[in-house]
């Protein structure tokens, strides 16, 4: 059982956060992350380890159980599902029912395999009116008791969708057989109302509509988000490390030093010409609202020894920008923590085992960069964290993390491109040995996210956090730059083996617009992700 370094602190006072349970509208639900184990295999799945199947235990009185637990074998147990408990006082329509019945979904019985045991998983019937959130697993082939889970009433209830692969009877999942993966709401953002229930399907094939359903929070309401004291102490408990690699050069600034050492505002003209202006420390003359039209764009000084000071950042200066938004129907709280950066160098290609620098092929002015803290508005305990990586990124579980300072995840800056990873060392953005090289590595330059932060937006608190001008500021942080890619793709065949040049000229044209093109990126409120959520 996983465990964070150190004991979760205890909150500053509030309204709903960190209660331990959270009334959904009829239904309170509680987070529980003790278990008893039911049954395991020690094969196929994941890394073929195999999974394991729990139910909770104990609950609280007055709690019943909506589904079992299942995860797989390759990392720590860390995991947790809702119980839930009727607050309509309404004997003939409450919020839970037992079921009617059972179906076996699968057993292990007659299965050759690494078992502790047998399994079966069975899926609850639901009455008329209500539904199924999640199975029951048993080491017997009997019918579980109809007193052994709860049924929720539909209206209490969102669609969900298949998310990560627990297990299957292979070393990778097979769309045609049986297997088992983690559910998710299938509406998510800072207004969707899906609840997360940490409950599992179980399939024999990918293809039937799921037979269960998530939860839904039908109050639509804030209560159980932390309020800014507490936002400010969550901060404190797991704000990242950023370490950044030992030849890096281009390091994060605050946006105001950006502004203060001579950015300048472009705006498109009349004639062949753009016009520019200084901009101001807190971005107030920069346009705000509208849309990215191309009429206006940030770029570095004129002044080329002024230029080349500011590409490079100033690491001492530099602060974090914090957007605190509800999440799973304000089950959870995501900590977006942005760094911004004044330049984002060129890249470089791993092409088998040669590296060769991409000439100005990945180079752009103004690049924002995010990795997200994913809390429980239970009880405050980080769960996992998003590391965005140029146009994805990827969730890491608690489990998995680097730890420093206590419960402070480090994540590690890519060399020159700054996507975040969770652990040092190579990553290829490409395949067949070739591709977009992402180096990590720990050195004497690190931030502390937790020494200069601003929460910029908490949507969630109404009035109280000032958004600053350069937030709602919708154009690009950097000029837009022709340059001819044909020839810079030339620079670099000129120092490969013929065998390799169609290879690599292949690759590059294959690559995302944001790599190729020498073009600003937007800010933080403009980007997907702001009111979605982090997708994998």
């Amino acid at each position: 059982m996983f465990k964070l370094t150190s004991p979760i602190p205890n909150w500053p006072p509030g309204e709903g956060f960190a209660r331990g349970n959270i009334d959904l509208g009829g239904l309170q639900v509680c987070q529980i992350s003790t278990f008893t184990k039911v049954w395991a295999t020690h094969e196929g799945g994941p890394d073929n380890l195999g999974a394991t199947f729990f139910e909770p235990s104990p609950v609280p009185e007055g709690f019943f159980v909506l589904g079992c637990y299942g995860q797989p074998n390759n990392m720590p147990l860390f995991g947790w599902v809702l119980a839930g408990k009727d607050v309509t006082n309404d004997p003939s329509g409450g919020a839970l029912k037992q079921p009617i019945d059972y179906t076996l979904v699968w057993s292990s019985e007659s299965l050759k395999i690494k078992q502790d045991g047998s399994g079966c998983i069975w899926l609850p019937t639901p009455p008329d009116g209500y539904k199924a959130i999640g199975h029951v697993v048993t080491s017997t082939p009997e019918k579980p008791s109809l007193d052994k889970i709860r049924c929720v009433r539909s209206d209490l209830t969102d669609v969900c969708e298949a998310d990560l692969w627990i297990w299957g009877l292979g070393k990778e999942i097979n769309a045609n057989g049986f297997n088992v993966l983690s559910l998710r709401p299938t509406n998510i953002g800072t207004q969707a109302l899906g609840v997360s229930t940490g409950t599992f399907i179980a399939q024999n094939s990918g293809t039937a509509a799921l037979p269960l359903a998530c939860l839904k929070n039908v109050k639509a309401n804030s209560s159980s988000m932390p309020n800014l004291s507490q936002i400010e102490a969550l901060v404190q408990a797991y704000s990242p490390w950023v370490y950044f690699h030992p030849d890096e050069q281009y390091l994060p600034s605050s946006v105001s030093w950006f502004f203060k050492n001579g950015a300048l505002l472009y705006k498109k003209g009349e004639g062949s010409d753009p016009s520019h202006v200084s901009v101001e420390p807190t971005g107030s003359n920069l346009p705000q609202g509208g849309s990215n039209d191309g009429a206006y764009w940030l770029d570095l000084p004129v002044d080329e020894k002024t230029k080349e000071q500011v590409k490079k950042g100033d690491l001492q200066d530099a602060e974090v920008y914090l957007h605190v938004k509800p999440m799973l129907g304000a089950t959870f709280t995501d900590i977006a923590v942005w760094i911004f950066y004044p330049f984002n160098g060129p890249s470089r290609a791993k092409i088998e085992i040669i590296t060769v620098p991409l000439g100005k092929i990945g180079e752009h002015v103004g690049d924002w960069e995010h990795v997200t803290l994913r809390v429980s508005n239970f009880n405050g305990e980080l769960k996992g964290v998003y590391f965005s990586q140029h146009s994805g990124g990827t969730w890491v579980s608690a489990s998995e993390l680097e730890f420093q300072n206590g419960n402070k995840p480090v994540a590690y800056s890519s060399l020159n491109g700054h996507a975040s990873y969770s652990k040092p060392g190579l990553v290829l953005q490409g395949n067949g040995g070739i591709g977009i090289r992402n180096d990590t590595a720990k050195s004497k330059m690190v931030m502390d996210t937790g020494t200069r932060f601003l929460v910029v937006a908490a949507e969630h608190l109404g009035s109280g956090i000032v958004e600053p001008p350069w937030l709602n500021y919708a154009r690009e942080w950097g000029p837009k730059i022709s340059y001819d890619i044909e020839d810079e793709i030339k620079k670099v065949e000129k120092l490969l083996p013929g065998t390799l040049k169609r290879a690599f000229e292949k690759f590059v044209k294959g690559l995302p617009s944001e790599v190729l093109g020498e073009e600003g990126p937007t800010g933080p409120k403009m980007k997907n992700n702001w009111s979605g959520d982090e997708r994998a």
